[in-house]
């Protein structure tokens, strides 16, 4: 999809939106998609492991966990701000399984609300998680791909395409170094990519799939990869 048609079906989309909360329906604050109210009390993914983006108990707050530092993952960092719960998983849900133009500019809203504007700066180039071809056909819409477009657009960066060769088994009952010997190879990477990538995803489960799409980007030239979603599925609901 080229950018000027992105900018013509978001700039109707926007017009068509009234300035209501999506969550509440009272007037929008500054604009955004929300009141105040109901984004403070949003399902906020703090304080988390830097790494992983895992919730952290409040004395590790800023610190790896146990786990990025036994078998560290090969992006160096995840910004996930939400945790996926509650109203930011009903967003999701109307998103990704009714293709909810609505609710995924919500969420993009809100991921770049929680993002500082230095993060924003950070990369060079965007990547988003490919779907499988045949999973792609059976949903019809590719979420991570709606998102990293719009991101890339509204920060400048170029959107680089990776390619799923393999559509895996389900991850559901393996541990962590299972899940990666299910991934490994599953994404190739054929462009030269430059040195900083952000990889984009709409929730962030396990962070296996996130890790075999980074040593992916690894061996296409990039030399720092982060990882951003809007959502970070709990801990004890993977």
């Amino acid at each position: 999809m080229s950018t000027a048609w992105i900018d013509l079906v978001d700039g109707a989309l926007r017009r068509a939106l009234p300035g209501r909360c999506a969550f509440c329906l009272a007037p929008g604050s500054d604009g955004h998609p929300w009141c105040e109210a109901c984004f403070a009390s949003l399902p906020w993914n703090l304080p988390a492991c830097p790494c992983c983006a895992e919730l952290q108990p409040g004395q590790l707050a800023g610190r790896l966990c146990g786990v990025c530092l036994r078998l560290p993952p090969a992006y160096d960092r995840a910004r996930v701000p939400l945790r996926y719960e509650g109203e930011v998983a009903g967003l999701v849900r109307r998103f990704k399984f009714h293709a909810s133009p609505r609710a995924g500019t919500v969420l993009l809203d809100l991921l770049m609300a929680g993002l500082s504007a230095e993060a924003l700066a950070w990369p060079a180039a965007v990547v988003p998680v490919p779907l499988h071809p045949r999973r792609a056909r059976e949903r019809g819409f590719d979420q991570a791909g709606w998102l990293a477009r719009r991101l890339a657009r509204r920060s400048g960066r170029p959107l680089i395409e990776a390619e799923r060769r393999r559509d895996t088994r389900s991850q559901r009952g393996l541990d962590r170094r299972e899940r990666r010997a299910n991934l490994r190879g599953a994404f190739r990477v054929e462009a030269a990519l430059p040195s900083r990538v952000v990889l984009v995803d709409d929730v962030m489960t396990t962070g296996a799939t996130l890790d075999a799409l980074a040593v992916a980007c690894r061996r296409a030239g990039a030399e720092r990869v982060e990882v951003w979603a809007v959502a970070r599925t709990p801990l004890g609901k993977h």
